[in-house]
């Protein structure tokens, strides 16, 4: 890995101006015009942004690009796509599950999207889908950080097998432990399942991440025993509550005691806007919810809120191309983030704020960090929202990984002058 040094670069923080010097895989220095070292390369950065990588805190690869196989989603609702998956297990190949992994990490990395957490489903009593994604999280490690949660898609206590499948996976190295509450038979369950997957996430020193409360049901209130649970273990700030859709129901008062609980307990959560807003409120007619969670209230108390991707092309979403920035985009438009600080807000969601879920090491633009970064044709974070901003650059450990045209549009119109505009978006 050569030395490297960016000139002219902009940053998150506001700063302008400033260079950035990579040695040794690692930021060696950043500020105005720095000492150019004998040896490295120099590369302008045209005054754009320069930023962390992208990261995802809810994904999941298992399922990805298998859209339309075995038959699409008519509905476009979640327990259809849950059915399908259901369908699809059967079926599935590692070599097939391996090769859309694979081309899913390629337009991650394009896309300056270099970290992502992954639900990988654990109720096949094969573990085929564990066994390919280890073997994916080894094939990309050099270019991409892959976390995978062990996830009991069906319920740990309702599915048969499911826990012993779940501990088979985490032996097999898998990092994460996942569950899903609120799909087990009854409430009861719920928070039993809960209580169990805690403890099991304590005894082997794991992080836990469960899909929490993906409901209409202002009653589903999972995330207060995930909450209690991870203060009676000494887990803080190891513990994610995904999704939490149902706080969009639940009445003020309730809130009110609960995120004062999350905040306490130093829970993560993460929403998924993309895919909260298709799949909530399917049973309301007018006025329609839109079911994601109280991404505002969580961050004014103190909360680290992340957004996750969730799915792409897949049984539950048709859409989709591993873009973060889409992803802060419609998080901004729903939670009514509008106000400068709310809108910087969402690209910390997914830039710094996933990188605190998934516990990452050395994530940063700070001297000592992973050399790790985007150029974005953008000139500060809200308008690299605002424009999808193109890629210009992504580099990881200081090797380049991928390298984009400037976007721009060519202009030739009737009475004017011929010019080029980048700013079209």
């Amino acid at each position: 890995m050569a030395p490297m040094l960016i000139r002219n670069i902009c940053l998150p923080d506001g700063r302008v101006g400033q260079d950035l010097l990579v040695q040794a895989g690692r930021i060696a220095a950043i500020g105005p015009q720095l000492p150019v070292p004998e040896g490295v390369e120099l590369l302008d950065g045209g005054g754009w942004l320069l930023s962390p990588p992208f990261v995802d805190a809810h994904f999941h690869m298992d399922a990805t690009l298998s859209y339309g196989l075995p038959r699409v989603n008519q509905s476009g609702t979640l327990l259809e796509g849950i059915a399908l998956w259901g369908e699809l297990k059967p079926r599935l190949t590692q070599e097939a599950l391996v090769e859309r992994a694979l081309r899913y990490c390629d337009w991650a990395v394009a896309k300056g999207l270099l970290a992502i957490r992954s639900h990988v489903d654990v109720c096949d009593e094969r573990l085929l889908a564990v066994e390919a994604l280890l073997h994916v999280r080894e094939r990309v490690q050099p270019y991409l950080d892959l976390q995978l949660v062990a996830f009991p898609q069906d319920g740990v206590l309702r599915a048969p097998a499911a826990l012993a499948n779940l501990r088979r996976a985490l032996d097999m190295g898998v990092d994460v432990v996942g569950g899903i509450p609120h799909f087990e038979r009854t409430m009861s369950d719920g928070a039993a399942s809960v209580r169990l997957l805690c403890e099991l996430a304590a005894e082997r020193g794991l992080r836990v991440d469960m899909h929490c409360d993906e409901s209409d049901d202002p009653l589903s209130r999972h995330v207060e025993t995930l909450a209690s649970e991870t203060q009676r273990l000494g887990l803080q700030g190891r513990v994610t509550g995904s999704h939490l859709t149902s706080m969009h129901s639940m009445d003020n008062y309730y809130v009110s005691k609960l995120i004062p609980l999350m905040a306490e307990a130093q829970l993560h959560a993460v929403a998924n806007p993309l895919i909260n807003i298709t799949l909530q409120g399917r049973h309301d007619s007018y006025p329609k919810r839109r079911g994601m969670t109280r991404v505002p209230e969580l961050m004014a108390a103190g909360i680290n809120v992340g957004f996750g991707h969730d799915c792409v092309l897949d049984p539950w979403y048709s859409l989709g191309c591993a873009d973060m920035l889409e992803v802060a985009s419609m998080g901004l438009h729903v939670a009514q983030l509008t106000s400068q600080a709310g809108m910087r807000a969402c690209f910390d969601a997914v830039t710094t704020n996933n990188a605190r879920v998934l516990g990452l090491d050395g994530y940063g633009l700070a001297p000592g960090c992973h050399a790790d970064f985007v150029l974005l044709q953008a000139r500060d974070p809200v308008e690299a929202i605002r424009l999808r901003a193109q890629r210009l650059l992504v580099v990881r450990r200081g090797q380049v990984l991928s390298r984009m045209a400037p976007a721009e549009a060519r202009l030739s119109l009737p009475g004017r002058p011929a010019s080029v505009d980048w700013s079209l978006g």
